[in-house]
């Protein structure tokens, strides 16, 4: 087993406070700290103690570190991420696509020469990327699309001139028909549109109006930091999810999704494949989100954990990772898993145990573990290790 040295991601939306305390750094930083990266992706692995990146160690020696099943499954690469999520402003509205739509979008750009740097490039890999997050603090996110009959409901309640297109389209075709309809409209338009549907939702809430109060009060400040944004419009459709710490979500291929605040542990199958929807300056590709968006509605269940071998196991239905938090105490438990893992302390101390010897990880600090190895924990701390469900 290996200590591993990772990468965090400063992007805009990021916290100043939660990923720098994990770390024992200065708080608030002086730059929001957005994801902490824990893994073999190669667009920033993890690094050993020698300073082998994560993702070179495991090529070199797949069926050492992965096991002759995850190599054989997903091949010289490990085939989830981990990292910490700490969202102080809303992420953009997206979907990643199946596995068979990143093959073939993937390919296609390759066949046609699209730089992988290119900002209007779609698909980065050929991988999906279902992913769960985990809260370790209060979480606010939307999450698919609720029930259309609600979505008509919240739409009509604003008494909106502007948002009798949108809601014709939504009666007449449901979501694949409002949804492409509002993304398509021009500059002009959705200026008018957002502007007229922020100012008329800040009133619901002024008044203390409770129907749809958190949809209104979001969809007024996502106006005010995506100014004529459709994904404004678009909330107003979308399930609004609340996680308390310890509950997590799960989202498949095609689910639009946005954080919108909070902190988790999220983890992913390896990938870079995201399809923006909206609340966003960055590329929309309609044609390829339109493909691969899932424009049922319906709630979206909070997953809650089960007792599984280590700790409390949040089961998801994919077999590229596989999320556990596990509460140690001073007596040793057993943390063998037949694939690699991945472990994060989050909080106190723990020692690893393996075949090498003895391995102290504190808040913050993390280690890889190769498949099979064995190995035993005793603290108290908290961890979250993830491996693959493959058995």
């Amino acid at each position: 087993m290996w200590q591993l040295t990772s990468t965090v991601r400063h992007y805009p939306w990021g916290s100043r406070t939660v990923i720098p305390e994990l770390l024992g750094l200065d708080s608030p930083a002086a730059e929001p700290y957005a994801e902490l990266w824990m893994g073999a992706h190669p667009d920033a692995p993890s690094r050993m103690a020698d300073g082998t990146p994560l993702d070179a160690a495991i090529a070199a020696a797949p069926d050492e570190l992965l096991g002759p099943v995850v190599s054989a499954r997903f091949g010289p690469r490990l085939p989830f991420l981990m990292k910490v999520l700490a969202a102080d402003r809303p992420l953009s509205l997206q979907a990643h696509p199946t596995r068979e739509q990143a093959e073939t979008g993937f390919a296609a750009e390759e066949a046609a020469g699209v730089p992988k740097d290119d900002p209007t490039r779609t698909f980065k890999d050929p991988f999906h990327k279902p992913e769960i997050l985990l809260a370790i603090t209060p979480v606010e996110a939307l999450c698919g699309f609720r029930p259309v009959e609600e979505s008509l409901h919240c739409l009509a309640k604003l008494q909106l001139p502007e948002l009798m297109p949108t809601i014709a389209a939504l009666a007449r075709g449901g979501l694949r028909t409002a949804i492409p309809q509002l993304l398509a409209l021009s500059t002009k338009r959705r200026e008018s549109l957002v502007s007229a549907v922020a100012e008329r939702a800040a009133s619901f809430v002024a008044a203390h109006d409770p129907e749809f109060i958190n949809t209104y009060r979001w969809a007024a400040q996502l106006a005010g930091t995506y100014p004529g944004d459709p994904g404004v419009v678009i909330s107003l459709m979308c399930n609004h999810l609340k996680l308390a710490p310890g509950e997590a979500v799960f989202l498949p291929a095609g689910n639009l999704h946005a954080y919108l605040c909070g902190a988790g542990v999220e983890v992913m199958a390896s990938s870079d494949n995201v399809l923006r929807g909206g609340l966003t300056t960055k590329h929309v590709d309609l044609a390829a989100l339109i493909e691969v968006v899932d424009f049922s509605d319906g709630k979206v269940p909070v997953l809650h954990p089960v007792l599984g071998p280590g700790g409390l196991r949040y089961p998801v239905p994919v077999e590229d990772f596989d999320l556990t938090r596990v509460e140690l105490g001073v007596d040793a438990g057993v943390l063998t898993t037949a694939g690699p893992q991945v472990v994060l302390c989050a909080r106190g101390a723990a020692v690893l145990g393996s075949a090498d010897g003895e391995l102290e990880l504190t808040r913050g600090q993390s280690a890889f573990v190769p498949a099979g190895a064995p190995l035993s924990a005793r603290g108290p701390a908290l961890l979250y290790r993830v491996t693959t469900a493959l058995r």
